[in-house]
């Protein structure tokens, strides 16, 4: 049996709130330290919390301090390369988005041509017979038609 959708919004009750911090905040310090042990790279977490008088600093002060120095030497193409803020990551969503609309566009100009070749050619005349441009595109599809029956012919 899975589990019901967790809505992420604010808890309003304190007390919760910060129930669910202390596991949360457990469960991301394991995962950190498994990622750094199986996959053996650098890291560290800092956690502010307005329950604290100091921050969690994980694994330590002192490794943390390593990390980010190492971090902060790399040059900074290098190190701007795998970072991404909100803006970058919508910029980048929506440039994919658009990519795929055009072509899922194009393809339905395509399929709208190959209707209208096959409509035409059954006998159901919805073709405009003056409208140049739909009979430019009619003719395209048509050669296109040949062509790929010719290569198949051949092939």
């Amino acid at each position: 049996m899975g589990r019901k959708a967790t809505v992420y919004e604010f808890i309003s009750n304190e007390y919760a709130r910060k129930a669910t911090l202390k596991k949360r905040k457990a469960g991301l310090l394991k995962k950190l330290s498994e990622l750094t042990t199986l996959c053996g790279v650098a890291a560290c977490a800092i956690i502010f919390s307005s329950y604290d008088a100091q921050p969690d600093v994980w694994p330590s002060k002192a490794e943390a301090c390593q990390v980010l120095k190492k971090f902060k030497s790399s040059p900074a193409q290098q190190r701007g390369k795998n970072m991404m803020d909100q803006t970058v990551l919508l910029k980048r969503s929506i440039l994919q988005l658009n990519g795929r609309l055009e072509k899922r566009k194009k393809k339905n100009r395509e399929l709208e041509k190959e209707l209208a070749l096959a409509e035409t050619m059954a006998g159901e005349n919805n073709c405009d017979w003056n409208n140049l441009e739909q009979l430019k595109e009619m003719d395209y599809q048509l050669q296109e038609n040949i062509k790929l029956i010719t290569d198949k012919i051949k092939s």
